[in-house]
């Protein structure tokens, strides 16, 4: 129904949602991936991400899918934001996630999966977005809340209530 009580009609995907997570080395070092995407038809470079299992917190899936992607656990996690990736058509949330203190780990890739990782400076990954070699939106969100929180000078709250 619409505010001025009309009744309308809309198709809607439902999404269970989603995680994000930009894996910090160090201070200004960051992991993201390389990946083929066919509807865009290209590789991209992004922070690791997936789509939540049945019944799996956002935290959870956080966690599952560093090893996965990346063969690395996180000692600390901090959820940065939460946004709908595309609110006129579908219910997918994103909730993207700082982690830091990472360990390596066995690597899980999932069958389809061809990833490569690549690790650089969160500075370059910056340059990336502005050359626009970076184009994947929940990177580019991630990457740059990161670095604008290391910049004003507050500190990353690697380890909020979302922790390990």
């Amino acid at each position: 129904m619409l505010p001025d009580g009309r009744i309308s009609t809309r198709e809607i995907v439902e999404h269970r949602g989603a995680v994000a997570i930009v894996p910090m080395l160090s201070e200004n070092k960051v992991i993201l991936i390389k990946q083929f995407r066919k509807p865009a038809n290209e590789d991209l470079l992004e922070i690791p991400a997936g789509t939540l299992a049945e019944g799996e917190t956002p935290i959870e899936c956080a966690k599952r899918e560093l090893v996965e992607e990346i063969g690395y656990s996180a000692g600390k996690f901090e959820e940065l934001f939460s946004i709908y990736l595309a609110p006129g058509y579908s219910t997918e949330k994103l909730h993207v996630f700082l982690a830091s203190e990472l360990k390596p780990e066995e690597r899980k890739l999932d069958e389809e999966e061809f990833i490569e990782v690549v690790e650089m400076t969160l500075d370059e990954a910056i340059s990336q977005i502005e050359a626009g070699a970076i184009k994947d939106a929940k990177t580019i969100c991630g990457l740059l809340l990161t670095w604008y929180r290391l910049h004003r000078g507050s500190k990353l709250k690697a380890g909020g209530s979302s922790g390990s």
